[in-house]
């Protein structure tokens, strides 16, 4: 059983069961669990009127725990369409790298991300003092395709004599790099962007590159050997440079419409 219920505190209304899509709760004047595979999401918890029952994977966690009224929007839609508009690629950086109390700031918007079946198997690793040995390693990987992507073949130019070039071809003047991994690539992507508007609300920017991604495509198993202590299983599918924008911008851009069918 995965809950822990409170039955002095439980008025019997059957909101637990009115979100259980595991059809795990039921009401017999108290709730109760019926084992019936609850994947541990937490709607009965977030619903209860009466805080009548809890995850018992959250025991330990209860500060993590904020009341909020329904009704109230932290945010509305023009605040944050505006913020969406103002949200550009950087790849021009400050000399001066994030902290780790930064980061775990930005991954605050991770922790509250969702994940495919409740799975929350996402991981992140900030490369920073051994970013080189990475990028060594990614080219050792997509090397292969040097011929076909021009910007490979600058990657093991740069990396043989870095003065052949005013910037790094990946990573421009980026020095720390946000990898994420997990075993489903949507949530790894969902988590990375919820980081993402977080850096921007903070005043960093960044940019993606498909480039390094290209080396999980090309030989995961490889890859993986940079990173031992994450699961195999799990694949890289977000690669973020991030950093303080040196250079600011004025104005939105437009974009190629959205093609939308309704069917």
């Amino acid at each position: 059983m995965k809950l822990m219920i409170y039955e002095d505190k439980c008025i019997g209304c059957g909101q637990c069961k009115s979100v259980c899509i595991r059809d795990n709760i039921e009401i017999d004047e108290v709730a109760f669990e019926t084992g019936s595979n609850c994947f541990e999401c937490g709607h009965c918890m977030a619903i209860c009127p009466t805080g009548a029952l809890t995850l018992k994977i959250f025991k330990g966690h209860e500060d993590r725990i904020v009341e909020y009224n329904a009704k109230d929007t932290p945010l509305n839609y023009h605040d944050l369409l505006n913020f969406l508009k103002r949200r550009r690629s950087v790849r021009w950086f400050k000399n001066k790298k994030i902290d780790k109390f930064t980061f775990d700031k930005l991954f605050e918007g991770a922790y509250y991300s969702p994940t495919a079946q409740n799975e929350q198997d996402v991981e992140f690793v900030v490369l920073d003092k051994r970013l080189n040995d990475f990028m060594k390693h990614v080219y050792d990987i997509i090397k292969v395709e040097e011929e076909e992507f021009f910007r490979i073949k600058q990657l093991g130019e740069y990396l043989k004599d870095p003065s052949t070039r005013k910037y790094h071809p990946l990573l421009w003047q980026g020095k720390q790099l946000i990898l994420t991994f997990s075993t489903d690539k949507t949530s790894a992507v969902i988590a990375n962007t919820r980081m993402e508007l977080l850096a921007y609300s903070l005043g960093l920017g960044g940019f993606y590159s498909l480039f390094i991604l290209k080396a999980d495509e090309i030989d995961h198993d490889k890859l993986m050997e940079f990173f031992p202590q994450i699961d195999k299983k799990k694949h890289m599918y977000s690669s973020f440079i991030i950093g303080y924008p040196k250079k600011t911008f004025k104005r939105t851009i437009p974009h190629n419409e959205i093609k939308v069918k309704y069917m």
